[in-house]
């Protein structure tokens, strides 16, 4: 079948503001959304330029606005987004600066993960065998490791897009997954950067977030908990 694409496209060496660009596509409806981008590079407009990587959902490179909502174009398939729209529409996801065309700068993105220390902190003695914790304990933070750090819940949120402080829900997501692990000696650390102006009581409960992240996580939950050990210690 053939199927239309229109992509929002933008080069700052030439373009003052984006431009819409149309192509059309020999594809099957099993195919995925980006099958058809690699073919529009490949074979019709090599200047096109996206970020893309693993194509199995896991390294969350790929994440784009696709008929108007944030999705992994890896994941997504021709025969769902035609359901929706018989042109397909491509767009960098909002709230980034755009570097060309779907690319954008995710340097911010990245300070504020790291602002939240997402990685184990323990102050004890190296241990001589693993720090062992129960299914009920690893249970607790599950849900939150499943991030990959595509951006697609924060640059779905209204929130960040208005607030420039706002941490986002990617970084409390990673701040969760170390607050309520049991081998995590660093709680009240990432609990004190939370509190502060653009963390988790900036969130606005508008459940974008929870739509948009491919891996299904329950973001509001995470943020929800996060701002209850924050007022109760229950950590």
């Amino acid at each position: 079948m053939q199927v239309q694409f229109k992509i929002k496209r933008f080069n700052p060496e030439v373009d003052q503001k984006p431009v819409w660009k149309e192509y059309t596509v020999d594809m099957e409806p099993t195919d995925r959304v980006l099958d058809g981008l690699n073919i529009i590079k490949w074979n019709i407009d090599g200047s096109l330029t996206y970020r893309r990587s693993c194509a199995h959902g896991i390294c969350g490179s790929d994440a784009m606005l696709v008929n108007g909502r944030n999705r992994l174009v890896c994941k997504f398939l021709m025969k769902q987004a035609l359901k929706e729209s018989q042109v397909i529409t491509i767009e960098p996801m909002r709230g980034f600066p755009v570097i060309k065309d779907l690319v954008v700068d995710m340097d911010g993105f990245f300070a504020k993960y790291k602002a939240v220390k997402p990685y184990l902190i323990n102050r004890d003695p190296e241990p001589e065998k693993e720090r062992l914790q129960s299914e009920a304990q690893h249970a607790r933070f599950d849900d939150t490791t499943k991030c990959i750090l595509c951006a697609a819940c924060t640059t779905s949120c209204p929130t960040y897009w208005a607030d420039k402080e706002y941490t986002g829900p990617a970084s409390i997501v990673q701040a969760h997954r170390f607050i309520f692990d049991s081998r995590d000696q660093g709680a009240n650390e990432r609990l004190a950067i939370l509190a502060d102006s653009g963390g988790v009581f900036t969130c606005r409960s508008i459940f974008n977030c929870v739509e948009a992240c491919p891996r299904g996580i329950d973001i509001t939950r995470a943020i929800y908990e996060v701002r209850q050990a924050m007022l109760f210690n229950k950590t």
